[in-house]
């Protein structure tokens, strides 16, 4: 079965928020925001973006400022430039793109690690005395 794909030609402007549930081509200008869940957008070489972008993957041959946040992968095409932060598992930058911001492959499925979240194991063999502390000797402890 063939998808058909949605397309936004080189003379659209569009301001505000685009959603929808199948992949799309972007040639034209969009500002605002782009949510395709579990779809593909492309960023063609005319396409120019300046919008938070949340899709499965996301793919940019032409110009976009701005997050992205992908559950797959965003993939930036030699002809591509990206101004923002991305998010997703992988990241694909191809030589002679522009990229600036930062990038965060954390899976989805991994707990993110917090500062200060260690906690000392309970030791299995307690001690019925209680330990002492060896005393300093001029400012410097000891080994017994």
């Amino acid at each position: 079965m063939h998808e058909e794909m949605a397309s936004i030609g080189k003379s659209i402007i569009i301001n505000g928020e685009l959603s929808g549930s199948e992949d799309l081509t972007i040639e034209g200008r969009v500002d605002g925001k782009i949510e395709l869940k579990d779809h593909i957008p492309t960023v063609g070489s005319n396409g120019r973006i300046k919008a938070q972008v949340s899709a499965k993957a996301i793919v940019v041959l032409g110009q976009v400022t701005g997050n992205l946040n992908a559950t797959e992968k965003v993939d930036i095409k030699d002809t591509g430039s990206v101004e923002g932060d991305i998010v997703a598992p992988r990241v694909a930058i191809a030589d002679g793109s522009h990229f600036k911001g930062s990038i965060d492959m954390q899976k989805k499925d991994q707990p993110e690690k917090g500062v200060g979240s260690f906690t000392k194991p309970e030791s299995k063999h307690e001690s019925k005395s209680p330990k002492t502390e060896p005393a300093p000797v001029n400012g410097e402890f000891i080994r017994v």
